[in-house]
């Protein structure tokens, strides 16, 4: 599933802190304001001096916030004044989020002529934004989101040659979209979202220059831009407006398009072929429209690891993604989409629409005879009852083979001795737990594909006494010998614990099949239930907080219990138990590097570093180690923080990885940005402080030295102050009957 893309930017004082905690991550600008001191001892001018005590007497400040602002104007650029900081005698920032401030903005703010930044966010501000503000050169970021501003958006923001932020999220403006933003120089960011603009989006937005780009929640209508140049644009939202047309074919040629959201408004037609184009579209929600036809032919190429697709008229086969998305992702809606398991089977072959014959070009072609079209019937015909045939000979083989192993168990019961020579010649073993089968009911078991990897492919396997399994079936080639496997397999089929998936039977076939059978987790890999959960599916602080406790306390098992190392720990093989009351985390896919080839072993590792979850010590000691998978957890608990998977995130420089991408934000002071909406929700919510200490434990453990990085029993205690323990308390314990 997708989301609709929201913000709610904390206080920027509580960034501060983690600025100076990370400043080893950050390229410290001299020129940043908010890297500079309060003051530099130059005193203020008098005309900004007035300026700002104009700006103070139009606000209504309830918690006297500004008492520090004396009428006699002395101190302005002392350090003494809230909110304000200078340079040479220039008011630089004026940061005043989240004090409850009224009132409006003081047109007189225009003669601050060294202004970079005005932060205003979440108050109540009423009245219009002043036009003066957009006269202001040496502006950089605005920050007007969550108050209560109406009017028009004034022109002259784009001609701004530094601006590299503005947002006004979720104020009452109204008008239509300035075109001239689109074309301002620097502007990364630009947000308009939630408010009520209308008409049409400009066409100077095809070719916008940022990297991000809301407009959604609004009143919007008409096409969308069809020709598309954007260089940079990695995210774009649309969502909620009454756009009609189609979806630009232009659009999919923006190869740096990362989230794609155009839900819930009036577009039609198909979907463009040239979008099998976006090779890093990892989200993409079209839900909501009237859009028909199939799916292009390349979209299974993309990395998607967020779809919705849900209220349109689609048809056809759905795309076999790397990602394997629910039925939320296609449904409801969409009545002739085929090949998902709880919709309709797809005809084997799909005959291609018959191209139009000209007029009179009937009689020049040659018909087919009687006598042809005779053989063709019958040709047909019999290969048809031979096809029956073979079925029937097949299932009859199967049935033969089931009664027999049943037979030798005594009744209808399966052997449930730990080891066990198949019938088919391979060699199936049990390790101790409650699923007792025989081979031929493993091999006779209905499968879905749940995912692929490195290793191999994964089922969700349906015996036939309706009992459900995960098979993981291990790619050809890249095992030890027999020996060797069935030496470190029975280690690994031995362990034991609440958060770890159990390894319950193996299956060595005569035919390279090796397969490996674990407990079935319902609630499928973190990785799908954070990025392609429907918006009805909630994903609140202690629910986040309850899987990195798990997941912590399954990798301090494997490093001090079992002297195992993960390492491949993402995001995708942390599985979610949700038989119980809550939602437990289970680590899968630990200790397979035992049962692997050194070459095998080493495309895993290349593998996770293109994921964004390998240690940067990696490229070159090629061994993963504890610290290794401490920082593997650290990119866990980012994702969990921002909601955002290490692949989808980038800056106006080109691709980061998730650590870098917080640490950039930061380093802008938007600190909040980084967070989740999801998690201000509810009555739940973490406060400030216990967000910032989450924020400041995943950085450390991503801290590019090793040595930098907690170890997991730190992070355990960590994770534990953030909410007392008992809410923490796992809904299951480590007893057979009920561990993962």
């Amino acid at each position: 599933m997708v989301f609709t893309k929201q913000h709610k930017w904390l206080d920027t004082r509580v960034g501060w802190c983690v600025v100076l905690f990370l400043v080893h991550f950050l390229a410290v600008g001299a020129q940043d304001p908010d890297t500079l001191p309060n003051t530099d001892g130059i005193p203020a001018s008098p005309q900004e001096v007035i300026a700002l005590l104009r700006f103070k007497h139009t606000l209504v400040d309830p918690r006297n916030v500004l008492v520090s602002w004396n009428e006699s104007g002395v101190g302005a650029c002392s350090g003494t004044w809230v909110g304000i900081k200078c340079a040479q005698g220039r008011i630089i920032s004026i940061a005043l989020s989240s004090k409850r401030l009224s009132g409006s903005i003081a047109p007189e703010i225009g003669n601050l002529v060294g202004l970079r930044k005005l932060n205003l966010h979440d108050n109540a501000i009423t009245g219009a934004i002043p036009t003066a503000l957009a006269t202001i050169t040496t502006l950089r970021g605005v920050a007007l989101f969550n108050n209560l501003f109406t009017g028009t958006i004034p022109t002259g923001f784009g001609s701004l040659p530094l601006l590299q932020a503005f947002d006004v999220e979720n104020n009452d403006l109204s008008g239509p979209i300035p075109s001239d933003l689109a074309n301002a120089p620097g502007l990364n960011i630009l947000n308009l979202s939630r408010n009520n603009l209308s008409g049409t989006i400009p066409a100077e937005y095809g070719a916008f220059q940022g990297a991000y780009l809301d407009l959604g929640f609004n009143n919007l209508t008409g096409p969308l831009p069809e020709n598309w140049t954007a260089p940079r644009l990695t995210e774009f939202y649309v969502t909620n407006n009454n756009l009609t047309g189609s979806l630009p074919d232009g659009l999919g040629f923006v190869r740096t398009l990362k989230v794609l959201n155009v839900a819930q408004n009036d577009l039609s037609g198909a979907i463009p072929p040239s979008y099998g184009n976006l090779s890093a579209l990892g989200t993409l929600d079209i839900r909501s429209n009237n859009l028909s036809g199939q799916f292009p032919p390349s979209f299974a190429s993309l990395p998607l690891t967020g779809l919705n697709v849900t209220y349109n008229n689609l048809s056809g086969p759905i795309p076999a993604f790397a990602t394997a998305f629910n039925i939320s992702s296609y449904q409801p809606g969409n009545p002739g989409l085929c090949g998902f398991p709880t919709l309709l089977a797809c005809p084997l072959l799909s005959p291609a629409p018959s191209p139009a014959t000209p007029e009179g070009a009937a009689s020049k072609g040659k018909k087919l005879s009687t006598l042809s079209i005779v053989f063709i019937a019958l040709g047909s015909a019999l290969g048809l009852i031979l096809l029956i045939a073979v079925i029937i000979m097949l299932f009859c083989c199967c049935c033969r083979k089931r009664a027999a192993a049943g037979g030798a168990a005594g009744g209808d019961k399966p052997e449930r001795s730990p080891e066990r020579e198949a019938d088919t010649g391979g060699r199936l073993v049990h390790f101790e737990g409650p699923l007792q089968f025989t081979a031929d009911d493993l091999l006779c078991a209905t499968a879905e594909v749940l995912g692929k990897s490195t290793y191999g492919t994964v089922y969700k396997a349906t015996l036939e006494n309706g009992s459900h399994i995960a098979v993981k079936r291990l790619r050809e080639g890249i095992v030890k010998s027999q020996k060797d496997f069935t030496k470190e397999v029975d280690v690994l089929g031995k362990i034991r614990h609440p958060n770890l998936l159990s390894l319950r039977s193996y299956y060595w076939g005569p035919k390279d099949e090796k397969l490996l059978v674990y407990d079935y987790m319902p609630g499928g890999s973190l990785a799908a239930f954070l990025h392609a959960r429907g918006p009805e599916t909630a994903l609140d602080w202690d629910t986040r907080i309850r899987i990195a406790e798990g997941a912590a306390r399954g990798l301090i098992h494997l490093h001090q219990n079992e002297s195992i190392v993960h390492g491949n720990l993402t995001a995708s093989n942390i599985l979610l138990d949700t038989r119980g009351p809550g939602i437990t985390a289970c680590i899968s896919d630990f200790g397979l590097s035992r049962l692997m080839t050194p070459a095998a072993n080493a495309n895993v590792v290349a593998t996770a570093g293109s994921l964004g979850y390998r240690a940067p010590e990696l490229t070159k000691l090629k061994k993963a180690t504890t610290k290794s998978d401490v920082y593997s957890f650290g990119i866990v608990l980012l994702e969990l923080l921002t909601g955002k998977a290490p692949q989808d995130v980038s800056s106006t420089d080109g691709a980061l990885d998730l650590p870098d991408y917080v640490a950039s934000i930061v380093k802008e002071n938007w600190t909040a940005e980084v967070f989740d909406v999801e998690l201000m929700k509810g009555s739940n919510a973490p406060s400030e402080e216990e967000l910032m200490t989450a924020l400041q434990l995943a950085m450390r453990c991503v801290s590019p030295p090793p040595a930098d990085r907690p170890e997991m029993d730190e992070i355990i205690r960590s994770l534990q102050e953030l909410h007392p323990r008992e809410r923490f308390q796992s809904p299951r314990t480590a007893s057979e009957g009920t561990s993962a």
